[in-house]
């Protein structure tokens, strides 16, 4: 991590736009419907819970004016008992309401998080060259939790208000239309700062959640290289930019903090101060004569919950700007289309599929580095069961011949062909099918033994996966650890070593047995002892299959069939390791480098 990229600060793969719309919750109707039982039982309890909170009113005035003012204990007790069973039923319909709206929200979340992952799965390998993991992360829990809030809790609570206002001040007009006049006079006074603070707050909304995904990236590309970062003492350059991090999301936060202060200020103040207002005129009209006692009760009451609503709405407006800015992030993701697809009428590889590999006049430059060609008219025929090996200096293009036989990008021009197949036309899930990858830095995922090894083939016995790992030499470290292939590997293999993992890569090709096999530096991690190892191992794999080799080490390419030369994209010599030595150029001057250095070392 160098001192420039500490200093670089964090930007989003595609810069958003500043103000997210409303309409990017459209995300989540066609999510709903898929549960339109569910949805129709949950407003079905609202509403009936809404008339009921009505009908509080209507219960309070028949108790004030038929209990206690008729003096009558019967008429009490049946006041009572008729205002008991109105919030029985409140009680009632209000917590099945929660039910279905909370379990909505945690359905919907589900099924977007779901989708997400399925899209990210899906997406070309150009994409993550300067898309952010931790960006991702946070639109998979952080903006999903947002939506999941919005659903399973705003949407009915602002639902609830707003049918709760109206009724309420159609209640307060029957109750005294003279009073409810004072009320209405108010609610411009309300809605209009609703309106000046929403948009604010929409804005803001969106910032804040950007500075939590720069969070998350941040933290998570640190922790991910934090041996790198112990070890060259740099733990405090990355506290001062994880804490300047911090700071930026805490400014964005109190910003949008205070907008929303602002609004719930005003809210409060304008709204019961119309109350207060409305009762004091009320009480005179009380004490005139014109008004009972009841019917000021259930004004006050009507009143209250009109006050209330507007304060919550102004809440439930402000989940809603948070919430189109979580949606709009995701719609940018969902939205991303991967540049490798399989076509609509894939063609099919032969069975058995032979391994004859076409690189004919094939031009190749990275979506991130326009104008710098990896390759440049690269034209090479491999033969089904040739070991071909691919040498060079760095940056020569050895691993780009792998990444786009696997088909991680699209050549710029020319075609690959497999068994005479374009492999543009294939489903790109049946042309990996029949590969094998042994990476140069394997991946080892966080569980036992058994399930990394049978990531090569997910259908393989425990006896198939304990072969692979003979095959490979790893069934000796692996049975020394503590639960043997039982035991948990640790999260990206930590509890292995570097040659470790490779043999755990290898593993998996071996038990994957597949037509074509990839070796990109496959031993390089390796000791002396266990290289020969693998190296036997990989010897009696390849035979009767296509293997590439990719490989700095030219010790471990002599025996290949032929050796392929490449330099700066071109193919600078084919030939076997004696011929290309006696040749002269590229080739010789690199096996003279390293065959002395290996005999000054030994």
């Amino acid at each position: 991590m160098s001192k420039a990229t500490a200093a670089r600060e964090p930007d989003l793969p595609d810069k958003p736009p500043a103000r997210p719309r409303i309409g990017s919750l459209r995300l989540i109707p066609p999510y709903l419907r898929t549960y339109r039982w569910q949805v129709a039982a949950a407003a079905t309890a609202l509403i009936l819970s809404v008339v009921l909170v009505l009908g509080v009113g209507q219960g309070l005035r028949g108790l004030v004016d038929k209990g206690f003012a008729s003096g009558d204990a019967s008429h009490l007790n049946t006041t009572a008992l008729a205002m008991f069973g109105i919030v029985a039923a409140l009680a009632l319909v209000s917590s099945l309401r929660f039910y279905l709206v909370t379990w909505l929200g945690e359905r919907v979340a589900a099924d977007i998080r779901r989708d997400l992952f399925n899209r990210v799965l899906g997406l070309s390998q150009a994409y993550f060259e300067s898309a952010r993991t931790g960006d991702i992360l946070s639109r998979l829990t952080a903006d999903i939790a947002v939506l999941q809030a919005l659903v399973g809790s705003a949407i009915s609570l602002g639902a609830r208000n707003v049918l709760t206002g109206l009724g309420s001040f159609a209640m307060l007009i029957v109750t005294s239309p003279r009073l409810a006049a004072i009320v209405a006079v108010v609610v411009p006074v309300v809605v209009g700062p609703m309106l000046l603070f929403g948009r604010r707050e929409k804005r803001l909304s969106r910032d804040s959640q950007d500075r939590i995904a720069d969070l998350g990236a941040y933290a998570e590309e640190t922790i991910n290289g934090l041996r790198a970062v112990q070890a060259f003492t740099y733990e405090n350059q990355a506290r001062q930019r994880f804490d300047a991090t911090v700071e930026r999301s805490f400014e964005t936060a109190t910003s949008r903090i205070l907008t929303r202060t602002m609004l719930i200020l005003t809210v409060i103040l304008f709204g019961f101060g119309a109350i207060t207002f409305a009762l004091w005129v009320g009480g005179r009209d009380v004490v005139a004569g014109r008004m009972t006692g009841g019917e000021l009760s259930a004004f006050v009451l009507y009143a209250v919950l009109l006050a209330s609503s507007g304060a919550s709405l102004s809440e439930v407006w402000g989940d809603v700007q948070r919430a189109a800015g979580a949606a709009e992030r995701l719609s940018d993701l969902m939205a991303e289309q991967p540049s490798i697809r399989a076509p609509d009428a894939p063609a099919h590889l032969a069975k058995p599929v032979r391994g004859q590999i076409a690189f004919e006049d094939v031009t190749f430059e990275y979506p991130t580095r326009p104008g710098q060609s990896a390759l440049a008219g690269l034209s090479l025929t491999i033969e089904p069961g040739e070991t071909v090996a691919l040498v060079g200096p760095s940056g020569a293009g050895k691993t780009t011949v792998l990444q786009l036989l696997l088909r991680f990008y699209d050549p710029s021009s020319g075609v690959i062909r497999l068994d005479g197949v374009d492999i543009a036309t294939l489903d790109p899930a049946e042309l990996r099918g029949c590969i094998g990858l042994v990476p140069q830095e394997p991946v080892i995922f966080s569980a036992n033994a058994w399930d990394n090894i049978r990531f090569g083939r997910p259908d393989a016995s425990d006896a198939e996966v304990r072969a692979a790992a003979e095959a490979a030499a790893a069934d000796g470290f692996l049975d020394a650890l503590p639960n043997g292939f039982d035991t948990f590997l640790g999260a990206k293999g930590v509890l292995l070593s570097g040659g470790q993992r490779q043999r755990m890569a290898i593993a998996r090709a071996i038990l994957r047995d597949p037509a074509i096999l990839l070796l990109d530096e496959a031993t390089s991690a390796l000791d002396a002892e266990s290289e020969y190892a693998v190296q036997h191992a990989l010897a009696l794999l390849s035979k009767g299959r296509t293997t590439l080799v990719v490989a700095h080490r030219l010790a471990t390419v002599r025996r290949a069939d032929r050796i392929v030369v490449l330099d700066a994209g071109h193919i600078a010599a084919i030939g076997t390791h004696d011929a290309l030595v006696a040749q002269g150029g590229l080739y010789a001057r690199l096996a003279a480098l390293q065959f002395t250095a290996e005999a000054a070392a030994a």
